[in-house]
């Protein structure tokens, strides 16, 4: 039997009935494997760099410094200890009008740093910038700092030059090439200047209000002593507990870096669905295909019947049959999605790192068990009917109608559909929503199909030329091919327009929420003395409206009387703003740009009580409203504040916003420092330069540098996403070409009577070419009109802004839609005129 299934399968190769099926399989399996390939190579960097993504066995990072009861008695468990403290701050070079200025992540290392990985340096800025480098067998020497290569080009500095922090001047001896319990290079902005931990107080630059990470580092001496580490992770966690400690957070090595496992976690459940998105028009195409299969080896299976074969053995041969075809498209599809997953690597460029270990084998098993769980789920049903087949079919032309089990086999589909999305999305939430979205918009664009074709039909009579009628004539002969052909085709035009057009527009719109002159500059640690100095500077050099605005920090410890706890909120967010420290402010009058939604603003009066004004969002997310009362914890004093209002924001103004607003003469004793925001013109650009020059102690952040790096590392993603949704424009074109392929033997009858009866072949062929223009452009409108629906909602509901629609999303779907579709009809229906009028009425 197996020799026999082996023959046929050579043999409907040759004839060419297998191959579509095959391709429909590549390209489904691919799209899984690129994504899976790529998220398979980070999870494994994650795991061999578990260590070094802490630099140590275990991390205690807090906003306070770190306890001497804490470090005490990690050494008397005998545990080694390093400590880190970082903090953002401005770094200088040169000297008077020469000098140079850039905001850096100064970073603070004790000796013994890191316990675990090793930090690389070098010399050599090319090779740095490349992640080459030394290990390092101590921390930088006193007076001396190691720096990123990026630091260099903005100071105009280079190896063996001086820069200043704060009040100390430390000469560059060495440049970073890897940090090991740095994370993901997109989670830092600012390039990193590294020293030694007792150089810091020199600096001058922690002071009251400064937003400092305070990191003690804790390993063991030996992996024998495993269990030291999680005893003393329990003991400091009991202690926090008791003792309710805010803004201290434990990583362990168990945990690795939450914030990273969850970013990747996302990524891969999005890049997976992204696939199966493609996967899933793929599976339409392998079912459409199995089906043009069935149909054709109808006679061949009654004439196997007739020669003595039964049911069963004509099941076999052909499950076979399928099974080699599944198994060599799997293969082939896995052996793509390897190769198209450096393509991936290659969009994202720095955002991953460049020495990420081979990929695993799962990868590769999990594509191929897709490639057949797709093939049992679409195209077993058609097959199946194949056993049902009459002997008498060799002299009577009649079909079978299918049976109950065969029936129910297309139910094996949909079940096949489900366990592939809740395989991908590892949530049945996730799963769920993203089935009924995908089998909302199938319906929704089928409807818009058939709709359209009703109104082509009442408008039949209005066509004058022969070739329209011919056109609309076959559209009309075939409603269910054309409506398939239509939502297919749709389908995978959305998604590319959702990233390449309407991305376009939701970026304008984002742009357009921020005006032309939005603050780009912020000056942060402003002292209360030097208030009006800089406010004068700014006047002198011709910078209007400079609002400054007091700072406080605050943590939030009780609400009316009841003391947060860690188990007070569930929400991730709302325990994460109640972990760590506010930052308040005081001002008399409503700020620019916000606006009382409930409640009355506080009228400030002598021997008044603390009142507060709170930003909307975040009394919703801990649950505030009027009348609550909050209590901070200001520098170990106590501040009692009553919910008077609520105040909604305007974030993208991109200008200094609280969440917080007490009155002032209940602020009037705590400490404070200062914070502005304006609009620097590019003429003005060094003035920042002269400010951090004059006042080390500022931090004055350029906004726009910082969104163009984002804008920078958004579109590195967004181009790693389009070559994932190239699958899904492919897998659109292959179902429309397999609903072609469906009617290409009814097409080549037509064919062949139309031009007996007289009609030339160029006639019938500018009537294909007319067919095809309806079905693509109708897909493109359905396409920029879901595209469009899909960006009001992100622009609507996620980012916040007006939301204007732009024609050139429809323009662009109609011109892709009618240019995908002539090109699948083309090489799906090419053959049918070629056939002679007389060898098509002989067959028929």
């Amino acid at each position: 039997m197996f020799v026999q299934a082996l023959r046929m399968t050579l043999r409907d190769w040759r004839a060419g009935q297998l191959r579509f099926l095959m391709v429909a399989l590549v390209v489904a399996v691919a799209a899984l494997s690129a994504s899976g390939f790529f998220i398979d190579r980070l999870r494994a960097a994650l795991d061999r760099d578990a260590h070094q993504l802490l630099g140590s066995d275990l991390v205690v990072q807090a906003d306070q410094p770190i306890p001497d009861a804490w470090r005490d008695e990690a050494r008397r468990r005998g545990l080694n200890i390093a400590q880190t403290v970082v903090f953002p701050s401005m770094a200088q070079a040169g000297e008077g009008e020469a000098s140079q200025s850039q905001l850096a992540s100064i970073k603070a290392v004790s000796d013994l740093y890191p316990l675990r990985g090793k930090l690389r340096v070098t010399t050599n800025p090319e090779q740095a910038n490349d992640g080459y480098g030394s290990p390092a067998s101590d921390t930088p020497a006193p007076g001396t700092v190691w720096v990123d290569a990026g630091l260099l080009p903005a100071l105009k500095v280079g190896v063996g030059d001086e820069i200043r922090l704060g009040e100390r001047a430390f000469k560059i001896t060495r440049l970073i090439a890897a940090e090991p319990d740095r994370g993901a290079s997109f989670m830092n902005f600012a390039p990193r200047v590294m020293l030694q931990l007792p150089d810091l107080a020199a600096t001058g630059l922690v002071q009251p209000g400064a937003r400092v990470t305070y990191r003690l580092l804790l390993a063991t001496p030996s992996q024998q002593r495993a269990d030291d580490v999680k005893a003393y992770e329990d003991w400091l966690r009991a202690r926090i507990a008791a003792d309710n400690t805010k803004g201290v957070r434990i990583e362990s090595l168990e945990a690795g870096r939450p914030e990273m496992r969850a970013t990747l976690d996302r990524a891969d459940r999005f890049l997976s669905l992204v696939g199966l998105l493609s996967a899933m028009l793929a599976a339409v195409a392998v079912a459409m295909a199995a089906r043009r299969f069935m149909t054709r080896h109808l006679d061949a299976c009654a004439m196997l019947r007739c020669l003595g074969l039964t049911q069963n053995q004509v099941t076999a041969m052909y499950l076979i049959e399928f099974l080699l075809v599944g198994l060599a498209g799997s293969a082939i599809g896995v052996a793509l999605g390897f190769a198209s997953h450096f393509a991936l690597l290659e969009a994202l460029g720095k955002l991953v790192a460049s020495d990420l270990p081979p990929a695993t084998i799962m990868p590769a098993v999990q594509g191929v068990a897709t490639g057949m769980l797709l093939l049992a789920g679409f195209a077993l049903p058609p097959i199946l009917q194949l056993r049902n087949v009459p002997h008498n079919r060799v002299i009577r032309r009649e079909a079978a109608p299918p049976r109950p089990m065969a029936l129910a086999t297309y139910g094996l589909g949909l079940a096949s559909f489900f366990a592939l999305l809740l395989w991908q999305a590892r949530d049945i939430k996730l799963a769920s929503l993203t089935g009924l979205g995908f089998l909302g918009a199938f319906a929704l664009f089928a409807l818009a199909g058939w709709l359209g074709l009703a109104a082509l039909k009442s408008a039949r009579g209005a066509f004058r030329h022969q070739s329209w009628r011919f056109a609309v004539n076959s559209l009309q002969r075939r409603p269910g091919a054309t409506v398939v052909q239509v939502v297919s085709l749709a389908l995978g035009l959305m998604a590319l327009l959702l990233l390449t057009v309407v991305r376009g527009d939701l970026m304008t719109a984002w742009r357009n929420a921020t005006p032309a002159d939005a603050p780009n500059r912020f000056i942060i640690n402003i002292q209360p003395e030097q208030k009006d100095e800089i406010a004068a500077r700014l006047a002198r050099a011709g910078v209007t409206n400079v609002p400054l605005y007091p700072m406080i920090r605050g943590r939030l410890v009780a609400v009316n009387g009841n003391t947060i706890t860690k188990d007070t909120y569930t929400e991730d967010r709302a325990r994460g703003l109640a972990d760590r420290e506010f930052n308040l402010s005081t001002m008399t009058a409503v700020p620019a740009q916000n606006k009382i939604v409930a409640g009355q603003w506080y009228g400030d009066a002598a021997g008044a009580p603390a009142e507060a004004s709170v930003e909307e969002g975040i009394a919703k997310t801990l649950g505030l409203k009027l009348g609550d009362k909050m209590r901070f914890d200001i520098a170990g004093s106590p501040v009692e504040a009553t919910v008077t209002s609520l105040r909604k924001l305007e974030w993208g103004s991109m200008r200094v916003n609280f969440f917080v607003i007490i009155n002032p003469k209940a602020m009037a004793d705590t400490p404070q420092t200062w914070i502005t925001a304006f609009h620097l013109p590019r003429q003005h650009a060094a003035l920042g330069n002269e400010l951090t020059r004059d006042y080390p102690n500022l931090t004055v952040v350029d906004v726009g540098s910082v969104i163009r790096q984002v804008q920078a590392v958004l579109d590195q993603v967004i181009v790693a996403v389009e070559f994932l949704f190239a699958f899904t424009l492919i897998s659109g074109v292959l179902v429309l070409y397999a609903a072609l392929m469906g009617s290409q033997d009814e097409r080549t009858r037509e064919a062949g009577l139309l031009r007996a009866l007289g009609a030339t072949r160029k006639q019938l062929s500018r009537a294909q070419m007319i067919e095809f223009m309806l079905v693509g452009s109708l897909a493109g409108l359905l396409a920029a009109s879901g595209a469009a629906a899909m960006g009001w909602g992100l622009a609507t509901y996620q980012f916040k802004f007006e939301w204007a629609f732009n024609p050139g999303v429809w323009l662009a779907g109609l011109v892709v839609g009618a240019l995908c579709a002539i090109a699948g009809g083309w090489l799906g229906l090419r053959n049918v005129l070629r056939q002679p009028p007389l060898q098509t009425l002989r067959e028929a």
